[in-house]
């Protein structure tokens, strides 16, 4: 079985059994986010009931017929893992399908729609799994054996009264390595310090290498989803042909809405060895972020300044600015 869930396209290469399937929409505040684009992504509380539209297609020259379902998923080392065939959790049994399967001609494509209906007694915490979209092709000439293929759109879903739990993440120890072949290459640690699940993506770019060089930037390997509270690492890798440095690693890295940089200093060792930790050079967090330090900071001086005149107050026996005086009636 191929299986494959947050893919919009189908693989390059992929043979006459390929399908796709896609979001369609979002909630109006998520559409910022890149993660709510592609997911099913939400934070409800109990008793609430959400629809979403997505989009099945059939890529191939052929009529197929296409199975639409819910399955489970988990969060485990470090990775979005997909449950075997039709496997079941308490997310599942809160999605119904409109179209249990549809039939499309060569290169058809129609809609599903997705309902989630959360129980009123739902338990607070976050859920996952995945609505999927499978077909079997046809044996090859010669063949018995039916392959499976099937593509799915994550979901996470968060169940809890009142707002959201802000998702946040730190970036921790910079190490650079090379293989015994001398491909070098570079492990980030991360650690998921909000209460949402993250997929991590982004960059390393070097700068200030020998002669003033520069390069990158390099991706990072996708495919990294953590839980709150858990940690893992992030890998670039490099072309061979780079020189050991030094070098000024500048690391971004983001999941939907949540950008963190870090830059650090590293240099990388000879083939077959892992070099020194990257010695952090600078650390820049998002633009909202900062926003609510300084909001924070402003709340505490201002709080700070209302205790002073108060006391100042009470001293002198006047009442503090902005409070009425007490009033005598004349002839009193």
């Amino acid at each position: 079985m191929s299986t494959r869930a947050g893919a919009v396209e189908p693989e390059a290469g992929s043979d006459d059994g390929t399908i796709g399937i896609r979001l369609l929409e979002a909630p109006t505040e998520r559409r910022s986010d890149p993660r709510a684009l592609r997911y099913i992504v939400d934070h409800l509380p109990p008793g609430t009931t959400i629809k979403r539209q997505l989009l099945i297609v059939n890529r191939t020259d052929q009529t197929r017929r296409v199975d639409v379902y819910p399955a489970a998923a988990t969060l485990e080392d470090a990775a979005f893992r997909f449950g075997e065939g039709r496997a079941e959790n308490e997310l599942t049994s809160w999605v119904t399908l409109d179209e249990r399967f549809v039939e499309l001609g060569p290169r058809g494509e129609t809609r599903v729609r997705a309902t989630i209906t959360v129980p009123p007694n739902a338990s607070r915490g976050e859920r996952y799994g995945v609505v999927w979209a499978s077909t079997a092709s046809t044996p090859r000439s010669g063949g018995e054996i039916m392959q499976v293929h099937r593509v799915g759109v994550r979901m996470y879903l968060d169940i809890g009264p009142g707002g959201e739990p802000a998702s946040d993440f730190s970036i921790g120890e910079v190490r650079p390595a090379r293989s015994p072949e001398g491909e070098p290459s570079m492990t980030v640690q991360v650690t998921n310090t909000g209460g949402r699940a993250i997929d991590l993506t982004g960059a390393v770019s070097l700068s200030d290498g020998p002669a003033g060089s520069r390069a990158g930037p390099f991706p990072v390997g996708q495919g990294v989803t953590l839980a709150p509270g858990a940690s893992g690492q992030v890998i670039a890798r490099f072309p061979v042909t780079l020189p050991n440095g030094p070098w000024k690693a500048e690391v971004n890295l983001e999941s939907g809405l949540v950008k963190r940089s870090i830059t650090a200093q590293v240099t990388f060792p000879d083939a077959g060895q892992v070099g020194k930790r990257g010695s952090v050079v600078s650390r820049i967090f998002s633009g909202w972020t900062v926003a609510a330090a300084v909001a924070g900071l402003l709340l505490v001086v201002g709080l700070a300044i209302l205790a002073r005149r108060s006391r100042r107050s009470r001293r002198s026996g006047r009442p503090p600015a902005g409070q009425p005086r007490e009033r005598t009636a004349a002839g009193r």
